[in-house]
Formats: C-alpha cells, sequence, structure tokens
C-alpha cells in the first residue's frame, strides 16, 4: 500500500514538474517574442563545455516561495504598481508546489499581513481559527503544573492556520500583480560578475545519474539574472550558506544556534475539540526541575474542523550524542495531559524542520553587492513567542522597499541596498526581538535559574537590562564525547499513539528521484570524520537526530569499521545534518528540484 502511495506522489510531483517546464518554456518564448520586453527583461544564452544554458534577466529574482520571499514579491510589486514603473519580478522555489516544503506550528500573528494586505479577509486569506486560549504546564512523567502564561505567549487575536496552505494563497496575490513564480526548480548556483556582485541564480542541471553520467532526460539549468536577487531559501539556506561566507556576513554576529521542530497533524475525536484552544509545555521528557538534556518543549494546537497540530521542538545546542528528538516527541505523546487527544485519532501528516534560535544576537549582515537576506535565512524567529512568519513577512516587505528605491535611482546591477538593513533595525522587528534577547541563552544557566530570570524578564523587565547573554560555539561544537554521556533508552512506539521513523515518514509524502547525485556531501578532505571521528568518538549521532533516518551505520565485513550510509531519497530538507553533524563533515545541497516533502495542511 505504501508503495502505491509513493508512486502515487512521485507521479503527481512530475506532472507538476513537467507543467513547471512548460510554463517556463512559455515565459521564454513569450519574452523571445515580444519586440517591446525593455530594457529590465531580456534572453540570453550562456554557452559552457556541458552544452547550452538559457538564461533569463529580471529586475529582481526571490530564491524560496516561503512567507518572506513571497513577501518580498508581493511588496515590489505594489511599489511599481503605486509609481507606474514596470519591474519583473521571479519567485523560485524547489518543492514542487508552493507549499511542498513549508512546516510551521503555527499560531499566526497578523501585523506584517495587515501592512502588507489589508484587506485579507475580503480576498480570503486561509485564517479560520481564532486563538481562543492559551494554557502552558511544566511536565514531569505522568503529573503536569500549570504555568503563568507570559506575554509572549498571549494569542488573543492571533489565528492558528496551515503556513503551506497560507502561502499558497499568498503566490496567488502575488501572480494576480504580475510575479511569475516558479515551483519545482532548486536553485543551486550564486552566479557572481567579475566585480564578485552577484547577478542572479542558476537552477540545477536534471537528469544526472547517481555515477554522474547523463541521462536520456537531461536538461541543463537555467539562469535566472537580477539586478538584485532575495535569498529567502528559509532557515540554513544553502545559497544563503554561501552568500553568508563569501561576504563574511557573519563576521560580527554570534554563531546561530538552532532547533528542531517535528510535527505531525491529527484528525480527532469532535468531543475532544475545542476550536482556538493552544496548549505548550515544557519539563518532561527533556527536562525537570534540576536537570536538562536540553532545550525545547511542546505544542498542541486545535484547528478546524477538527483537527490539532502538534509538535517538539528540540534545541541543537544539546550535549548528549545519545538524544533522538524524533523519539522524545513520541514519548511525549504519551503524557496524561496530552494522550487523550491521541486515543481513537488519525494521523494525517508528518514532518519536521530546523529553525533558527539565535536572536538579534546571532543576525548576520543583511546586505552584499547584488542582493539581500530576508526571513529565516538570516533569522529573525522570536524564540518565547514561538512565531517567525510575521517577522519574516515584514523582512521581506523591508528588503523589497529597500530594493524598489534603488532600482529607482539606478537600474545598474550589483549594487548593495544598505538602506534594508537600516530600516530593518529601526522596525518594530527589531524592538521586537531586542527585548527577549536573553531568555533563551538564559537557559545555559539551567532550569530553575532560567525559569526565574525568564519569568521576570517577561513579566517585568521586558529586556531593559544593561547587557546582552552571547553563544560563541556552533551547535555542532557543543556536543559531547560519547564516552561522558549516558545512553537513553526510548520506550518502543505502540504502533496507536506513536510510530517507528519509517512509518511517520511515509505521511509526509517524500519522495527524491533514486537515479541522481546524492545531495547530502561530504565536504571535501572530511571523508575520514564518519568512521574516525563521528561513529567512535560521538557514537554516531546522525542516526539519532535525523528526523527521517537518512543516515545509519553499516560495519565492513573484513576490517569491522564503520561504514556511513546516507538514505538520501528519505530527506525531509530539514538541514540538521548540516547544523549537528560532528566537525559539519556534511554539506547540505539541492536535489532535483521537485523532490522532497509534498507536506499538506502542515
Amino acid at each position: 500500500m505504501k508503495k502505491l502511495l509513493y508512486s502515487s506522489k512521485f507521479s503527481f510531483k512530475k506532472n507538476s514538474i513537467n507543467l513547471n517546464f512548460q510554463k517556463f518554456n512559455y515565459s521564454l518564448n513569450r519574452i523571445n517574442n515580444s519586440k517591446n520586453f525593455g530594457n529590465s527583461l531580456k534572453v540570453l544564452r550562456n554557452f559552457s563545455s556541458n552544452g547550452e544554458r538559457e538564461s533569463m534577466a529580471y529586475d529582481v529574482c526571490i530564491v524560496g516561495g516561503g512567507p518572506a520571499g513571497l513577501s518580498a514579491a508581493i511588496r515590489v510589486k505594489q511599489l511599481a504598481k503605486q509609481h507606474d514603473k514596470d519591474l519583473s519580478v521571479c519567485v523560485l522555489e524547489k518543492g514542487s508546489e508552493i507549499g511542498a516544503h513549508i512546516l510551521s506550528g503555527n499560531v499566526f500573528e497578523t501585523r506584517a499581513l495587515n501592512e502588507l494586505i489589508p484587506d485579507w479577509k475580503e480576498k480570503e486569506a486561509p485564517l479560520d481559527t481564532l486563538a481562543e486560549k492559551d494554557s502552558l504546564y511544566f511536565l514531569t512523567n505522568n503529573s503536569s503544573m500549570p504555568l503563568p502564561t507570559p506575554p509572549s505567549l498571549h494569542n488573543k487575536g492571533n489565528y492558528i492556520i496551515s503556513l503551506g496552505n497560507f502561502c499558497r494563497w499568498l503566490s496567488s496575490q502575488a501572480e494576480e500583480l504580475g510575479v511569475e513564480i516558479y515551483p519545482g526548480f532548486a536553485a543551486s548556483e550564486v552566479l557572481y560578475n567579475q566585480k564578485k556582485e552577484v547577478v542572479g541564480v542558476a537552477t540545477n542541471d536534471n537528469g544526472i545519474s547517481k555515477s554522474g553520467q547523463l541521462k536520456d532526460n537531461f536538461q541543463r539549468g537555467i539562469e535566472l539574472r537580477a539586478k538584485q536577487t532575495i535569498f529567502a531559501e528559509g532557515c540554513r539556506g544553502s545559497l544563503s550558506q554561501e552568500i553568508m561566507a563569501t561576504y563574511n556576513l557573519r563576521e560580527n554576529c554570534d554563531p546561530q544556534t538552532y532547533a528542531l521542530g517535528l510535527k505531525e497533524v491529527w484528525e480527532i475525536d469532535p468531543k475532544l475539540h475545542e476550536p482556538g484552544r493552544i496548549i505548550h509545555s515544557i519539563g518532561w521528557p527533556l527536562q525537570s526541575f534540576l536537570s536538562a538534556k536540553g532545550w525545547g518543549g511542546s505544542f498542541l494546537y486545535h484547528m478546524k474542523p477538527n483537527l490539532i497540530l502538534v509538535g517538539f521542538v528540540v534545541g541543537l545546542d544539546y550535549e548528549n550524542p545519545y538524544i533522538s528528538p524524533y523519539s522524545e516527541f513520541q514519548q511525549w505523546k504519551h503524557h496524561p495531559l496530552v494522550r487523550k487527544y491521541f486515543e481513537n485519532g488519525t494521523p494525517i501528516s508528518y514532518g519536521a524542520r530546523c529553525i533558527n534560535e539565535g536572536g538579534i544576537q546571532s543576525i548576520p549582515k543583511l546586505t552584499f553587492p547584488g542582493g539581500v537576506l530576508a526571513g529565516c535565512s538570516a533569522g529573525f524567529l522570536n524564540v518565547p513567542k514561538i512565531k517567525g512568519s510575521h517577522t519574516a513577512m515584514k523582512s521581506g516587505m523591508l528588503a523589497a522597499e529597500a530594493i524598489f528605491d534603488s532600482l529607482s535611482k539606478s537600474d545598474s546591477e550589483g549594487l548593495e541596498c544598505v538602506s534594508y538593513e537600516q530600516a530593518l533595525k529601526s522596525s518594530w522587528v527589531y524592538e521586537e526581538l531586542k527585548e527577549v534577547r536573553n531568555i533563551h541563552p538564559s537557559f545555559s544557566w539551567g532550569v530553575l535559574p532560567w525559569m526565574a530570570y525568564s519569568g521576570l524578564d517577561s513579566f517585568l523587565l521586558k529586556g531593559r537590562v544593561p547587557f546582552t547573554l552571547n553563544n560563541k560555539k556552533t551547535d555542532s561544537e557543543k556536543t559531547k564525547l560519547a564516552t561522558r554521556c549516558k545512553p537513553i533508552e526510548y520506550p518502543k512506539p505502540d504502533g496507536k499513539i506513536s510510530f517507528d521513523l519509517l512509518t511517520n515518514l511515509a505521511r509526509s509524502g517524500t519522495n527524491h528521484e533514486h537515479d541522481q547525485p546524492i545531495h547530502l556531501r561530504i565536504k571535501p578532505g572530511y571523508e575520514d570524520i564518519p568512521s574516525n571521528v563521528s561513529y567512535p568518538l560521538f557514537g554516531g549521532p546522525e542516526q539519532r537526530f535525523c528526523p527521517a533516518r537518512v543516515y545509519e551505520y553499516t560495519h565492513n565485513e573484513t576490517t569491522g569499521n564503520a561504514q556511513l550510509v546516507r538514505n538520501a531519497q528519505n530527506c525531509l530538507h530539514c538541514k540538521a545534518c548540516d547544523i549537528k553533524m560532528p566537525k559539519e563533515y556534511i554539506k547540505w545541497t539541492v536535489p532535483e528540484g521537485g523532490g522532497g516533502p509534498a507536506y499538506s495542511g502542515m
């Protein structure tokens, strides 16, 4: 049955991608046949030893079809319309459709949406479940203690939503304004001119076998050249990482710290369903009052008609390499506070995604010649609020305004829109993040001191303290040697409330073309790290932190040495391996466009 399910989803993806290629070719033909397409848009041809690569030129190219990228696209077009200018804008999205790779809690704050599309209700934005009741609990293994709900978790006026469905709606708003959106196209290469200025991106070549041979369906990638490129790929975007390294954008900020968020959607008994109900918890199984395995907690949101969006977040700065975020999540579902919701319920979807948790201390320089970083590519999540969609949208809007201003003054490529960063630091985004800057890092003091300080800061101080707590190490560097940690024995899933990982993975719709170069690449010079460092010294933590069982070890029959196996077709694109691997030996790159999860309602 699972094979049929995968086959069906894969066929849908292939059809979707074929339609996208037709759409792209239509755009090429439309532009080629146009007698007057203006200075801002033209078709180029680029030749290389691997054959001809088509190239299209835009005023603005946006990498990523999430809240930040789509908001930026809409704002550019709004401004162009207001000022009677003709600016071309495109959005590239690696998922098979907009929303296919979007995963979030999500209790949505409408502040940025109110600014961007004030009449969103009339335009039928998919915000249907108004937040009604907030609760916060500290859990022990068999009991729960209500805690005062901090102001950051007061959700009156917010909505419980599927962020993927919201992005699908945003994309329709963008297309109505003339934005060209291309799902199923994975941007894999940053384009630079001779001055080392960014002049766009290129999609990857499709139809290459695992061995590197060109297959019958081989197609060259396409260049998207732009005067300004917005990188809005989401957390730990591969091209954003390249940009930050190329221009040393992280020189004056803390290392980013991350968490892995795991989520399921369930259909539950209508008698137990309370539309708008919001439950958060800390404590068991990650923490007790006296000790902690790591930072994290849970969420459970009731969304109409009778769905619950449920998830568990684990900070990737944990020390014990035996921790399995997925197993912590499955164990938590058996707690008496929440177990009742899953009994007689039906699991519908599963997925996972990393999130930025470093706060303003970890935000890099946002601009560089030819482009900007927006949304979670830079990291604007408000950790105590457990919200980042509204800040991501606002960052995209501010980026669009700065870019529009720049293009209004000059149509040259490679300019740096420095006013964007200045605008963001003067906005409510920066004000919001500055207020909560010390809450997450104070967890390093221990559970009780953190609870005392975060309560005092949330209710009284509100960030008005003369210090800022900093982080000096990457999450990978914080992992302790296996010999210094205690192995963790997790209970076996019961198949009703908790599930083995591969059973749940089938609910994500994940699929990749099997015969393609592996996109989870071991960095040059790091080939011996899995067998000589990760497995013998750290116990092979990638086997446990990956929420899709991509990584496992086998043993050579002759030598007995551990050998890493990468099941790349399972990859959820969460980016945890790019973050938490010992020595960060994996570089996450994009697979063929359209591959990965096919989230629905997430």
